[in-house]
């Protein structure tokens, strides 16, 4: 598909593109692939997500991270592309429940190739260890500041919040990256997207995955906000993608809504707000300069 140019929270226009990776649903992707307890999770990333972006922005032999790595999608379609991988889960839960995937899927000789780490995005250089400074790509989904959780239909039908209490944004853990809000928010990944600088080897790629979401009748713009937090960590902003979450059907949009987007967007509705479905993520593409005379040292 034919590039154009998209403005998004910088001073220039950076290369649009546009993915069709849901033409067949997600829990089509994993079954039979991955665990079935992978579906407690309340944030997974559509798997031909992780694997076009492997496959567009890494070689077979390279290094891939994923500082937050949930139930292990990049490490999984990274590993099954020939690459190497390594990811950091703050979650012991969901470290684990990556690295049970792991050996689900993969042969001896394969598991040699990808671990799990569980430990803090803010570390990353330590956690990395020997590999800090050598890695190709960065392919992650950071938390939603709260908006994930697992569905309780009984307590949402009856108009209470539609989500479990115990896993908004992954965690009962307070302390977790992914109960922040605001500045705090901000400022925790802002650290991450300084780990990740320091890890990725020059001209190495980052790949953010992100939708924007609605509070109090406000859009947040996550995805403008990401792209400000990485261009002040020193990476250049090049490409915008639009992921689409729904198949693409006789040159329609077929969307696959959840109960949580329908409920969320009807209630939206009742109280005079325009909402629509969000049928798409934000997938914003960032390179580390090739040089620190790039980056302005």
């Amino acid at each position: 598909m034919t590039a154009v140019s998209q403005p998004c929270s910088t001073s220039r226009s950076v290369p649009l593109a546009l993915w069709p990776v849901a033409q067949t649903s997600a829990q089509t992707q994993r079954a039979g692939r991955y665990l079935p307890e992978c579906s407690e999770h309340p944030a997974k990333m559509i798997p031909d997500l992780a694997r076009r972006i492997v496959e567009e922005f890494s070689e077979p032999g390279g290094l891939v991270v994923d500082p937050m790595c949930g139930i292990g999608t990049t490490l999984v379609e990274a590993t099954a592309l020939s690459r190497r991988a390594v990811g950091v889960e703050y979650e012991h839960r969901w470290a684990d429940t990556a690295t049970a995937n792991l050996d689900h899927m993969f042969t001896v000789t394969q598991r040699r190739r990808v671990s799990v780490r569980a430990g803090d995005a803010r570390h990353l250089p330590g956690l990395l260890g020997r590999r800090s400074g050598t890695v190709d790509l960065i392919c992650t989904s950071p938390p939603y500041a709260g908006d994930a959780g697992l569905i309780d239909k009984g307590v949402g039908h009856a108009g209470r919040r539609l989500g479990r209490d115990d896993s908004f944004s992954c965690s009962p853990d307070r302390a977790s990256l992914g109960r922040a809000r605001g500045r705090t928010y901000e400022a925790a990944m802002a650290k991450i997207y300084a780990a990740c600088f320091e890890v990725l080897r020059p001209g190495g790629t980052l790949v953010t995955v992100t939708k924007n979401s609605r509070r109090r009748g406000r859009t947040f713009d996550l995805a403008g906000r990401t792209v400000t937090l990485c261009q002040e960590a020193g990476f250049g902003y090049t490409q915008h993608i639009v992921a689409l979450h729904a198949a693409i059907r006789d040159g329609e949009l077929a969307a696959r809504p959840s109960t949580w987007q329908l409920t969320h967007t009807r209630r939206a509705r009742q109280h005079g707000e325009p909402v629509h479905l969000v049928v798409h993520e934000d997938v914003c593409v960032f390179v580390k300069p090739s040089s620190e005379a790039a980056h302005g040292h």
